[in-house]
């Protein structure tokens, strides 16, 4: 793939930007086998790899310049906005509703956030896509004095962008290197976006969590759905279950299914998705999946673990170390701590590994391993 804005030095976000997207996929494969080392009875399939441009669902544009001449995309050294609207690696429905956004924060006298001085206050843009085209926008604010204007000027928006779905705003006040703050205001009827991965709808909000690679992502699932089906175990857990994309992907008739995540509105999101598809045995519950593990009176017959880049740390893996788990599918976007987390858990032996290319253009992956008791 070819990159003008990495060509004239203006982003170098995608690390690998400019090499074989094979040759990618090879050395990512290569570093994940190095990291889990040459294990007897390991099957590695595979790697997947989905496009390796316009791939991502989701566009966080940084708001730069002035609200009469607004950059969408990053900021530089100086804390200038660099305007990235033509990003390759977005997807064609993301980057085509940029520029009627970019003219909303003129409209709507969105004054960017100006990090360097501290003051304004649009700060960034979050839009996501579902795969039926319809799109969530969120606007990260300092403060609610834009609201209003912002409520007076959606109607016009939403016209220019009929497939705009959800709006919501976030505030954000703190002079940090933080994405977003913890209140939303949902400025539309609807509240969630639906994601359909083959046969399963899952309910984005707007702080929900969800793979930025939409293709990736549905072949992560069916492959952890293959796993457990072939397994076909009474009762799974999928800790750090998020709005439910495992969790609902395994779920059969006459298998108890119980999905944790610390975020209730992700579990809010879950629950509908279950309800929705109607089904039965499957339930969701906010909480901390280390915690609700080391408060259960028994293991279930597998355990699905997706946790964020740190892994599942000391305790839980001493946890399903010692537990009656039969088997545990690990999903991980950072192969270091999988390799660290899998040394705590030798009991647990890899049987099944599989590179799935979600990040292209980058270093990172995610990689997924079905793990095994040892008899």
């Amino acid at each position: 793939m070819q990159c003008d804005y990495h060509d004239a030095g203006a982003c170098r976000s995608c690390t690998l930007m400019g090499r074989p997207h094979d040759e990618q996929l090879a050395g990512k494969q290569e570093h994940c086998r190095g990291l889990l080392g040459e294990r007897p009875g390991l099957e590695w399939l595979p790697p997947v790899a989905g496009p390796e441009s316009g791939f991502r669902n989701k566009a966080k544009m940084v708001v730069g310049g002035t609200a009469d001449g607004p950059t969408l995309g990053i900021l530089d050294e100086q804390g200038r906005g660099v305007d990235l609207r033509r990003c390759g690696i977005a997807a064609p429905g993301l980057t085509a509703a940029l520029p009627a956004l970019a003219a909303f924060v003129t409209r709507a006298s969105l004054v960017p956030y100006e990090v360097p001085a501290r003051r304004g206050e649009l700060k960034h843009l979050i839009l996501t896509e579902s795969p039926a085209g319809e799109l969530m926008l969120r606007f990260v604010l300092r403060s609610t004095e834009s609201v209003v204007r912002i409520r007076k000027h959606l109607p016009a928006l939403r016209e220019q962008l009929p497939r705009l779905a959800v709006v919501s705003v976030n505030l954000q006040p703190e002079h940090k290197a933080v994405l977003e703050g913890p209140e939303e205001i949902v400025l539309t009827e609807r509240q969630t976006l639906p994601m359909a991965l083959g046969d399963v709808v899952l309910h984005l909000r707007p702080r929900s969590f969800f793979q930025t690679n939409t293709a990736v992502a549905a072949a992560l699932y069916r492959q952890a759905r293959e796993w457990v089906d072939e397994l076909d175990p009474a009762t799974v857990w999928d800790l750090y279950c998020g709005v439910g994309g495992f969790a609902l992907h395994v779920a059969a008739p006459g298998r108890t299914v119980t999905g944790i995540e610390t975020s209730a509105e992700a579990v809010a999101s879950a629950r509908l998705s279950a309800r929705e598809a109607g089904l039965t045995g499957v339930d969701f519950a906010a909480g901390d999946a280390t915690a609700f593990a080391l408060a259960a009176r028994e293991a279930p017959g597998l355990v699905v673990v997706n946790p964020p880049r740190r892994g599942i740390g000391p305790r839980l893996a001493g946890w399903l170390e010692s537990s009656g788990a039969a088997h545990v599918v690990y999903s991980s976007c950072n192969a270091v701590t999988l390799a660290r987390d899998l040394a705590a858990m030798p009991s647990l032996v890899p049987r099944r590994a599989r590179v799935l290319d979600m990040f292209p253009q980058t270093r990172h992956y995610e990689v997924m391993v079905l793990l095994e008791r040892a008899a």
